[in-house]
């Protein structure tokens, strides 16, 4: 059982656009600001992003993919959507995968390059 999901940047200002507009489209709002991190949740944290620890360079995970619940398919969409006018790019457009039975779900990266997909499991 996970507790939440850390994501590292290098630019926390970038990465508060981001996260706002693709969190806000599943539903999660930015609930703690501090001067190197920010979460996003529901009723608990579920996704911090912040500048790294050890003062070394933000990296992403090759291979790597956070994976969120979208509450139907609008959602899949308006996530893909947020996440390339808010300085994402596309790892795979929103439709379904056959891979994953045929669920509905999008590939993103965020600015720093981190990976992330959003599924629904709404048919049709």
């Amino acid at each position: 059982m996970l507790t939440h999901v850390t994501l590292g940047t290098d630019d926390i200002a970038g990465a508060r656009r981001f996260y706002d507009a693709t969190m806000g489209a599943l539903g999660l709002g930015r609930i703690m600001d501090g001067d190197i991190f920010s979460i996003w949740g529901g009723e608990k944290p579920a996704v911090v992003v912040r500048t790294p620890l050890n003062g070394e360079p933000a990296t992403y995970a090759n291979g790597g993919t956070v994976g969120f619940s979208a509450p139907g398919r609008a959602a899949v969409d308006a996530f893909h959507a947020a996440a390339l006018a808010n300085g994402g790019s596309c790892e795979g457009p929103p439709g379904p995968r056959e891979m994953a039975g045929g669920l509905y779900g999008a590939y993103v990266r965020d600015p720093a390059g981190n990976k992330m997909c959003a599924f629904s499991y709404e048919q049709e």
